[in-house]
């Protein structure tokens, strides 16, 4: 199992980090649990392992054929008890263990739910300001992930930008093209998507007009109990016509109300829309995979007065198998 994942933060300036890590025999999942503190700020879960006697940002093993976004929502849940929404990636740490090799792959995290009960793997948990949390974390690897936090917590708006899953050869379809479906293995991947982008909070479907589009994300808006809502301007055909007005209504479904967006589009329009929402930014991408069943975890912050400003991006294809 592998994951790639292109992270570029843009609120210190244009930086960039690529991540593209083959995943070793030992690997973890965790996350930076963060919330609002009552006297402003932010505070992050750390938590106290009695059997190490150390105090880390809550993780665990993968288990065999999970995906590293569900391997870190499951860690959490069990470490702190706390249900969580995953944000930003931070990146991964690679260290030693006494029996190999381990990399533990983070993101940013916010609860959903849930409250701690002490366990023999966890006896304590402690919610901190970032600087103090840093002080008590056991491990440099921990301290400087908490050093990259304050970008992933300025993101107020998410976009899930999917490429339609495997729809076949458009060579070998005699029919109109908007009406090619998804293959067996188009359907698996878009099976793939369904437990995916939940993890990030998917609150609202939208689909570019293909029937392919649709099927790959019906199951996920049924799971939702929300509509599929139609958007030409973000087919390859509308998008070619307008690109500018494109580029405005995923802009618009960024800063609409409802939580995060997920907007499934085809291969002609994400290299192009992902690249200008990055530069007109100030960031750099090196540049944009748009495989199908793929998506990017696009993450706003917003601006007075002002349409929201692309902070991070991140590509997933982990539900290609």
């Amino acid at each position: 199992m592998t994951i790639r994942c292109r992270r570029f933060f843009g609120t210190a300036g244009v930086t960039g980090q690529e991540v593209n890590d083959h995943v070793p025999a030992l690997i973890a999942a965790g996350a930076a649990v963060w919330r609002s503190a009552p006297s402003g700020g932010i505070e992050v879960a750390v938590v106290h392992r009695p059997g190490l006697d150390d105090w880390s940002l809550p993780k665990g093993k993968a288990h065999s054929g999970e995906t590293l976004p569900a391997a870190a929502v499951r860690e959490v849940a069990e470490e702190t008890g706390h249900t969580v929404t995953l944000g930003v990636r931070l990146g991964s740490r690679r260290y030693r263990i006494s029996d190999g090799e381990k990399v533990a792959h983070y993101w940013a995290a916010r609860p959903t739910g849930g409250s701690f009960h002490p366990s023999k793997e966890v006896d304590e948990l402690r919610w901190l300001p970032v600087a103090r949390a840093s002080e008590l974390l056991s491990y440099q690897r921990d301290r400087t992930l908490l050093a990259s936090l304050d970008g992933a917590t300025a993101a107020t708006a998410t976009v899930l930008l999917v490429r339609h899953a495997e729809a076949g050869a458009r060579e070998t379809w005699a029919g109109d093209d908007d009406l090619r479906p998804l293959t067996a293995e188009g359907h698996r991947q878009a099976q793939g998507l369904r437990a995916l982008l939940p993890l990030f909070g998917a609150a609202r479907v939208y689909c570019a007009p293909p029937l392919r589009c649709r099927q790959s994300v019906e199951d996920l808006a049924a799971d939702l109990g929300v509509p599929i809502i139609t958007e030409p301007r973000l087919s390859e055909v509308g998008y070619r016509a307008d690109p500018a007005a494109g580029r405005q209504r995923l802009i618009e479904i960024a800063a609409g109300p409802g939580g995060p967006a997920v907007v499934c589009s085809q291969g002609g329009v994400i290299p192009d829309l992902v690249s200008h929402l990055a530069h007109s930014a100030g960031l750099t991408l090196l540049d944009v995979p748009k495989r199908k069943g793929s998506y990017w975890g696009l993450f706003f912050g917003s601006r007075p007065s002002a349409p929201p400003v692309l902070l991070a991006a991140d590509y997933y294809d982990d539900a290609l198998g």
